[in-house]
């Protein structure tokens, strides 16, 4: 079975929308703005190119991504070369890039599951926050890579959702705290 890993820079308080400056958020790239940049805290992204051996992802997220990282060769190499997985309902084939390698529409969170009873190496998600609730609601998420800044930003999409279920335990394996406050923890979800 795949190991599927959400990884997410997160305020202290839970949101992970507009980490890099994406338009439409109140405070889009909070990120870069009045945290000193530690290159030691960012290890884990290169990390995660390496080791990951496909890439996941919701609509929203295809979108923003598909049109600017495959022209990130040196950035985002690992990334561009490896298999993409959109899970969407209404993203048509029709409508994916053709300069980004693979892409594989998902329809449902059963396709998913499916997946990750394949063979292969990790697979990571990037952004998609509507995605990444619902996956970790169905208990399909087995590990997260949280960069949390030391910010509070009130209102904005969240990593986890308020749904009532039963309670999930997590093991911390991997944890650092920068010079600039910000904290690697590293889960891996217990099933």
């Amino acid at each position: 079975m795949r190991t599927l890993i959400a990884t997410a820079f997160v305020s202290l308080d839970g949101v992970v929308e507009a980490p890099g400056g994406e338009p439409g958020y109140r405070n889009a790239g909070w990120t870069f703005k009045d945290i000193e940049f530690d290159p030691a805290a960012y290890e884990i992204k290169g990390r995660e190119q390496q080791e990951s051996a496909a890439m996941l992802m919701g609509r929203v997220s295809y979108e923003v991504f598909a049109p600017v990282w495959p022209g990130m060769t040196e950035e985002f190499a690992g990334y561009n070369a490896m298999p993409k997985y959109v899970v969407s309902t209404t993203l048509a084939e029709g409508d994916l890039v053709t300069d980004w390698g693979e892409i594989t529409v998902l329809r449902s969170l059963d396709d998913v599951a499916a997946l990750k009873e394949t063979d292969g190496g990790p697979i990571i998600v990037h952004g998609s926050a509507t995605l990444n609730r619902a996956l970790a609601d169905a208990g399909l998420i087995d590990r997260y890579h949280l960069l949390v800044f030391p910010v509070l930003l009130g209102a904005g999409k969240r990593l986890f959702s308020d749904a009532d279920k039963d309670k999930q335990l997590l093991k911390v394996v991997e944890s650092e705290t920068y010079s600039n406050g910000i904290q690697k923890l590293v889960y891996d979800v217990i099933h």
